[in-house]
């Protein structure tokens, strides 16, 4: 956790103005958030527009996060970042409330296709973060032919050879790959089709040349060192690497099958302690100066359109700002709630064992 304190200027005590006595207590934000996910410059700005406090608390996973709301963090966080997936079962639990879009004059900066998305219609319980796409990165060196598909995970001919690493995860993007590869697309929802997943899965983790579940940025490190060598990867992971270059030989492509546009986004606990300042806090993320120091600052991208032309560097391919074509091949996760949701982690558990 970290703490960072704005004084103010004043205190209005017992009633009367005693500026020479002591300062005014100011207003402060819980923000709850994935660990370096943000700028600290970007706080301190916030922190000094609004004279306020910013305490941050960091999380690992989105199952951490949920946890935590669920055990009293709703009413002691003021504002979360939960991935896209997460937010209808947040919601459906009384765990975030609806956001107030008449207070963001910023929201007219978002890709429209980040304005109703399907996870969230009418952006009712939250707002976009940072996105970016799942693909699969690997060395070329290794891997004589260039893949185009899932199949370079999931097929032992395309790579009966070098070490190859699943990410672990929650499973979404797992089974979506497997199921994608099966021809049942990447969004896929029927439990039979997660099982004819799941069990092409562990079929696959009993190749001699599986190297264990290994999530995607300690995956993208082991990439790096030559442990392995193909791995499923995030483009704002691949992104940091060909940026220092640590990892410039890798190659990083968008399966044809199909694959996830995740996004971050930003949602309001229920009973945030100053949910004005949690809006207040989303509309300045929105501003686009700020949305591009913050996507320079992280190397993710940015779903915020007028951030656009401030963007530097690798930022400003491809990579991040995906072709026509390729937006073709870009889904967005479908929420599961409920038994559907219990279903899918009882399948996904037993592809674990």
């Amino acid at each position: 956790m970290r703490l960072k304190i704005c004084l103010a200027t004043c205190l209005l005590a017992l009633g009367c103005w005693a500026p020479s006595m002591a300062q005014a207590a100011t207003q402060t934000l819980n923000l709850f958030i994935w660990s370096s996910y943000i700028d600290p410059a970007l706080i301190t700005a916030f922190e000094k527009k609004y004279n306020c406090t910013v305490v941050e608390t960091d999380y690992a996973s989105n199952a951490e996060m949920s946890a935590k709301l669920k055990a009293g963090g709703d009413s002691q966080y003021d504002l979360a970042v939960p991935s896209s997936y997460y937010v209808p079962e947040l919601a459906a639990e009384g765990l975030i409330q609806p956001i107030d879009q008449s207070k963001l004059t910023n929201f007219k900066n978002l890709y429209l296709k980040f304005q109703s998305p399907s996870y969230d219609p009418g952006d009712k319980y939250s707002i976009p973060y940072q996105t970016g796409t799942t693909g699969i990165v690997f060395d070329p060196a290794k891997i004589k032919n260039p893949p185009q598909s899932w199949g370079a995970l999931y097929d032992p001919k395309a790579n009966p050879q070098y070490p190859f690493v699943l990410p672990k995860g929650e499973g979404r993007d797992q089974i979506a790959s497997a199921c994608a590869y099966l021809g049942y697309g990447f969004t896929c929802s029927k439990k039979s089709e997660w099982i004819a997943a799941a069990k092409l899965i562990i079929a696959t983790k009993k190749r001699k040349n599986f190297a264990g579940f290994v999530d995607e940025t300690p995956a993208r490190d082991q990439m790096k060192s030559g442990l392995i060598a193909i791995s499923t990867a995030y483009n704002g992971d691949i992104g940091q690497c060909y940026g220092d270059g640590s990892c410039k030989t890798l190659k990083f492509f968008l399966p044809k099958e199909g694959t996830e546009n995740w996004v971050d986004t930003m949602a309001i606990p229920a009973h945030a302690p100053n949910p004005q300042l949690a809006l207040e806090f989303i509309n300045f993320i929105l501003d686009a100066a700020n949305g591009a120091d913050l996507s320079n600052w992280n190397q993710y991208a940015s779903p915020n359109q007028a951030a656009q032309p401030q963007l530097q560097g690798i930022l400003q391919t491809e990579m991040f700002t995906p072709s026509a074509e390729d937006e073709k091949k870009l889904f967005f996760l479908p929420p599961l709630q409920g038994a559907q949701y219990k279903l899918f982690n009882d399948i996904w558990t037993s592809v674990l064992q």
